[in-house]
């Protein structure tokens, strides 16, 4: 999977209260993502037998390796991104610390580049697990009206 290079030029425009909000807003992205994966690793046990045929093993074990790869990147990220909005007292504690508060926003700019590099990476991982599973549903209802 190719991902392209996030630029981020706006960071210096960003005031504390906004990066803030920004992590509080990727948490509650990444963690219902944390939660899609469940549902995902729900639906793969669901049509395993479906999915293990000779014509789609390779697929699927390579959407199972890509989805746990998803989930331990995703939880890294949470627990990055949970650090940074409760190390952001930095930029609010009144204290003039020019060199703290130039690392944070460093950090803040390379999280902006993960998170999102992240979100295009999940979005593109879910679109071929749904047409999977959309694949292996239509075949099962063909049977079914078959049998019939």
């Amino acid at each position: 999977m190719i991902t392209t290079k996030t630029q981020v030029k706006y960071l210096e425009w960003l005031s504390a209260d906004e990066m803030y909000e920004e992590s509080k807003k990727w948490l509650s992205e990444l963690s219902f993502i944390k939660d899609e994966h469940l549902f995902f690793e729900d639906i793969i046990k669901t049509y395993t037998l479906q999915l293990i045929n000779d014509k789609e093993f390779s697929e699927t074990k390579e959407m199972v390796d890509v989805l746990n790869k998803s989930q331990k990147r995703n939880n890294l990220l949470i627990e990055s991104v949970k650090t940074h909005k409760n190390d952001i007292k930095i930029l609010l504690d009144g204290i003039d610390q020019p060199k703290e508060e130039e690392n944070f926003k460093k950090e803040h700019k390379d999280l902006i580049i993960l998170v999102s590099d992240f979100f295009k990476d999940y979005k593109a991982i879910k679109t071929h697990l749904f047409r999977m599973i959309k694949k292996i549903m239509k075949s099962e209802k063909l049977r079914l009206i078959d049998r019939h």
